[in-house]
């Protein structure tokens, strides 16, 4: 039996979502605008469904249509998995790789990296992406990331990914030089408690979000990036632990002051990681190169 749905009518309905209009997804897609209709109108008609109504001088997808759609783009990722799958079997090589880098190491980090890669196969496509926390751990069982650097907090053991440590990361509690406990010497955390705290967001979308280096009763303050931390509390705006390697010219310049805190560990392990099983040559050269940086 044939199918009513087809990749095609998926596609469009994707881009009209996207593009907001017949006419716009008809240029995205290139293709006329009535080629576009067309497709819509023998979906609905195969299916016996309406997918839109008219609102006005608009087209408004209906709630069914919107099913079909949302759940349309998840067969759509799993089409452009299955030729991914394709073309690595073919030449060993992927097309393309995902790699999410920890914000707290920064991507420029693998920067070097990708210069080396690049003299080999210049033509594959990187993708770079920055996570916060358990952002990072999550774009990798999402399937959004073939690889993962600089992770922090390994989480409960998971068959699916594989995780060796990478580096360590060393942090420094740090204020601006005009600040109260910049007068201290060596602080407890019951000193620290009373002052706003900045936290750079868990980018994670479906767990809980995480907290690094917090103390109880605290005011936070929080901000999308690590860099942006890190201008907040240059700004006085609040107190907190930074990157050491992030903040080197801000140590040198004294516009921050570096201090001691009591029982508090000034590293954190960091990890690489990615999912388990066949993997092509490209994530494999990463793994590899990753792994003899240690």
């Amino acid at each position: 039996m044939q199918q009513a749905i087809t990749l095609d009518a998926l596609v469009v309905l994707d881009a009209i979502d996207r593009r907001g209009s017949f006419a716009a997804a008809a240029e995205s897609l290139h293709r006329v605008p009535s080629a576009i209709t067309y497709t819509v109108q023998k979906l609905e008609q195969d299916l016996g469904i309406v997918l839109f109504v008219r609102e006005g001088r608009r087209s408004v997808m209906t709630p069914a249509g919107r099913l079909l759609m949302e759940q349309g783009r998840e067969l759509l990722e799993a089409a452009e998995r299955l030729a991914e799958s394709a073309r690595v079997v073919d030449s060993g090589w992927e097309s393309s790789l995902d790699i999410v880098v920890d914000a707290a190491l920064g991507v420029d980090h693998l920067y070097p990296l990708l210069a080396a890669f690049y003299t080999i196969k210049p033509d594959i496509e990187i993708n770079l992406y920055e996570e916060v926390l358990g952002g990072g751990w999550e774009a990798l069982r999402d399937r959004r990331a073939d690889l993962a650097v600089g992770l922090p907090d390994l989480p409960a053991r998971d068959n699916a990914i594989r995780a060796e440590q990478y580096t360590s990361l060393a942090w420094v509690f740090a204020v601006p030089g005009d600040h109260p406990l910049a007068r201290k010497g060596r602080l407890q955390p019951g000193d620290i408690s009373h002052y706003r705290g900045v936290v750079a967001r868990d980018s994670a979308r479906h767990t809980p979000a995480a907290g690094s280096r917090l103390f109880s009763k605290q005011p936070l303050l929080r901000v999308p990036s690590v860099r942006d931390k890190v201008l907040a509390q240059k700004a006085g705006l609040g107190v907190g632990f930074l990157p050491v390697h992030l903040i080197q010219h801000e140590l040198a310049e004294g516009e921050l002051v570096a201090l001691d805190v009591e029982g508090v560990e000034n590293n954190t392990p960091l990890y690489v990681a990615w999912r388990r099983g066949r993997h092509g040559k490209a994530l494999s050269w990463f793994i590899e190169q990753l792994k003899t940086a240690v």
